[in-house]
């Protein structure tokens, strides 16, 4: 991001617990770190006074950006840290790249005499699962405290509950004498029959409960307890007591991040303040919170929550390749039944929409809310800026040549050499923002030789007609054409708004011309360029017109051109490169496509090999000493 100033991003962090992710050049998240006081950790990594390992001294030369997730504490900011962690698996991150997991509490409810253990990983099983914690020393201090109450035994033994005969005890399960918790009383001794299986279950609701959340009781019980052996001048046993209501207090927190369901659900907040608006979303996928997005929206002064919400699921959801099965939104939407119908077209499930009111999820509600929030009071001038060189400079072309609601741009160019290896580039612009995944390349079929007019005319209408093509294979697929043909639409049959041709006079009348010959309606522009190559205004309507060079619009078509010529340089120099390669070995007696490949995995270069000596050839591969004489001789008498 060209334009994201870390002093002054430092400036805008908040004094709260969080996550943050640093990026490299290249937009990778190469750290993710945890803080109690974003502004203070972040700022530190910045500070020359800092000392610093050398591992964060190159992690931090390496720094373009960061970003910052908020969170309600440091626990919630440690889970949190661990998903993104295992989800980025960052490169300065070596030292949590291991299999270690946070553990969690294990109540396995599918035996007959459940106990409570120590996981270090959640399974789909019927047990239950509470955590993850970050400190395993509490959890066991905390199993230990509900054995110790509840009674709930902590051997491993295979018990099956037998029929209970009538008189105080149940039949005994195993053989022998119980164990030592039976006779401290720390067990009730389910292995011998001593305690029915309803007694038992009884206790473990009680431990579940406690796991639950509902665990004042307990600490009041325990406090009580501590108070009269204080009183008894029981001091040791009063510590103990002291000591169990820490550890509950360190483990039972409010975890809001991770669920224990391994359910998938987005969870969708917005915040805005007049024409601006963003909407935060966060990603829970099997449970766990694994990652983030945000989007502007421009919307009008009295939209309510429900319209923002409403267009924004529209836009986002549909066309997506996965749906969760649950969408958590801050607000009742419009139509929100109509709008889950839609959403879960050609899908085995049902997509729900939920505006949760209270519990856990709304309390994740409420956490994403924050950030969006957060979001739009930091960025707000950042993303104005934005605005006004993507849709602004949109709007600005708009008004130059004439013409409205233009979303999608598609720009064409022609590459070569002499006539050698003529390609052509197709690059797409949506709302003024590059969409890579859109651009396409061609090679040309059906021209010969060098000329430009000729082949651009075989690009647009290869173009054109392949998106028709798949038009007209929608509309056989499906029997309403008007809503969802829509959202099905291919790579090539989404039409552009605007086309712009990298040219002018000429280029834009081969355009004109094959748009007329498939009977299409497109605007066409052309892009002017000087005598230093620069751009230097637009051409449309048989007439050119001027850019202020300082505008918007001006830079926006600059980049497009500059895109344009980019991709399409990049793939004729690749062919360029390709036709070498192959041509010259080929040449060579013996050698094929696979022996190709593996001289060049094995030397890297045409050079290499041509100064390799037999026994070096020999190495390679599916090499042997009558291919090695020949590539050997070959590249002699060629460098005679």
């Amino acid at each position: 991001m060209a334009d994201f100033d870390i002093k002054e991003e430092l400036k805008k962090l908040p004094s709260t617990p969080g996550v943050y992710l640093m990026h490299d050049i290249h937009d990778n998240v190469i750290y993710v770190g945890k803080a109690v006081n974003l502004k203070r950790r972040v700022s530190s990594y910045f500070r020359k006074s800092t000392k610093r390992t050398s591992k964060i001294e190159s992690m931090v030369s390496n720094v373009n950006r960061f970003e910052y997730i908020l969170t309600d504490s440091e626990l919630e900011a440690l889970i949190l840290e661990c998903n993104l962690i295992k989800e980025y698996r960052p490169k300065y991150n070596t030292m949590l790249m291991d299999d270690k997991s946070y553990p969690y509490i294990c109540v396995t409810v599918s035996e007959d005499y459940p106990r409570i253990v120590l996981a270090r990983r959640m399974k789909k099983d019927k047990n239950r699962y509470f955590g993850p914690f970050t400190s395993a020393q509490a959890v066991k201090t905390t199993i230990d405290l509900l054995q110790k109450i509840y009674h709930i035994r902590n051997c491993n033994k295979s018990i099956k509950a037998a029929a209970f005969n009538g008189t105080d005890k149940e039949e005994p399960k195993i053989n022998g004498r119980p164990c030592l918790y039976y006779h401290i009383g720390q067990c009730q001794g389910p292995c011998q029959g001593y305690v029915s299986t309803k007694d038992y279950e009884k206790n473990v609701e009680k431990a579940i409960k406690f796991l639950e959340g509902n665990y004042m009781a307990t600490v009041e019980e325990l406090k009580g307890k501590m108070q009269e052996a204080s009183d008894k001048m029981e001091f040791e046993q009063a510590l103990e007591y002291r000591d169990l209501i820490n550890s509950i207090n360190h483990v039972a927190g409010d975890q809001k991040i991770t669920s224990h369901k391994f359910e998938d659900r987005d969870v969708i907040a917005y915040a805005e303040d007049g024409n601006d608006a963003v909407v935060q979303i966060f990603f829970i996928r099997s449970g766990k919170l694994i990652g983030r997005e945000h989007f502007y929206l421009t919307v009008s002064p009295g939209d309510s929550g429900r319209e923002i919400l409403t267009s924004f699921i529209k836009q986002y959801y549909i066309g997506t390749p996965f749906i969760p099965r649950e969408l958590l939104v801050q607000e009742e939407v419009e139509d929100a039944e109509l709008l889950s119908d839609m959403l879960s077209r050609n899908r085995n499930y049902k997509v729900r929409i939920v505006h949760p009111m209270r519990g856990e999820k709304n309390k994740l509600m409420i956490l994403a809310k924050k950030n969006a929030a957060n979001l739009l009071e930091q960025n707000k001038e950042k993303y104005r800026r934005q605005l006004r060189r993507t849709v602004g400079a949109v709007k600005e072309i708009e008004e130059l040549i004439g013409i409205e609601n233009v979303e999608r741009m598609e720009s064409f160019d022609i590459s070569h050499t002499s006539g050698y290896e003529t390609v052509a580039s197709m690059i797409v612009y949506e709302d003024g923002k590059p969409k890579k995944n859109k651009y396409r390349k061609f090679k040309m079929k059906w021209v010969q030789g060098n000329d430009d007019y000729a082949s651009m005319r075989e690009v647009l209408l290869r173009r054109f007609k392949h998106g028709l093509e798949e038009r007209e294979k929608i509309r056989e697929r499906i029997k309403d054409d008007s809503l969802d043909e829509q959202y099905r639409l291919g790579s090539f049959s989404h039409f552009p708004d605007l086309l712009l041709m990298d040219g002018g006079k000429g280029q834009v009348n081969v355009a004109l011309s094959v748009l007329e010959e498939l009977g299409l309606n497109i605007p066409v522009c052309g892009m002017v360029k000087d005598d230093t190559h620069s751009t230097r205004g637009l051409y449309y309507n048989n007439e050119e017109i001027d850019i202020d060079i300082r505008s918007e619009a001006f830079k926006l078509i600059t980049r497009i051109q500059d895109e344009t010529h980019r991709f399409a340089i990049t793939y004729h120099r690749s062919l360029r490169n390709k036709k070498e390669i192959h041509s010259i070995l080929d040449d060579i007696e013996g050698v094929g496509p696979a022996r190709r490949k593996a001289l060049m995995r094995h030397f890297k270069s045409i050079e290499k090999i041509r100064t390799a000596s037999v026994e070096e050839l020999l190495e390679v591969d599916k090499i042997n000493e009558d291919i090695a004489d020949n590539i050997y001789t070959f590249f002699r008498k060629k460098s005679e």
